[in-house]
């Protein structure tokens, strides 16, 4: 099984900045420990000086990783501000009828209300779900076509 990873990156930052990536260390560990055979697709594990790329290559490398959120067996979103990035991810997976579970304050985003399968307050309220088994029933799935 594949989990995406989405989450904020350069957010609204003006400069050629990334935010804090730690959030995504966090989630990892927490998959890890309740299902640790899952293939987790990491955008910035993938592309950790994505924020130097030239635009074609930013380009192509953005559009590539919404179609991995995509293709992605369930996407698990960070998202603590809204990210434009991150909701395209979120997006793609909806629309390709993905399970999306969003870890935010942001409870009552519309965007949201409309495409996560299940909002979490916080990264501890995401933890809880995963170990009372709740991302087994997302992982259990059987894969649709790729």
């Amino acid at each position: 099984m594949r989990l995406f990873i989405g989450g904020i990156i350069q957010g609204s930052k003006r400069e050629m900045a990334i935010h804090e990536q730690d959030y995504r260390h966090e989630i990892r560990a927490v998959i890890r420990r309740h299902h640790p055979e899952v293939e987790i697709v990491d955008p910035v594990e993938l592309h950790p000086t994505s924020v130097d790329y030239d635009r074609e290559r930013a380009v192509h490398t953005f559009l590539q990783m919404l179609d991995r959120a995509a293709a992605a067996d369930v996407i698990v979103a960070y998202l603590p501000e809204a990210s434009m990035g991150t909701a395209l991810e979120i997006w793609r997976a909806h629309e390709a009828g993905k399970p999306i579970l969003v870890i935010s304050p942001m409870v009552n985003n519309w965007m949201l209300w409309a495409t996560a399968t299940h909002i979490f307050a916080d990264l501890d309220a995401f933890a809880d779900f995963c170990a009372r088994g709740g991302l087994s029933i997302y992982l259990s799935r059987p894969r649709g076509d790729e």
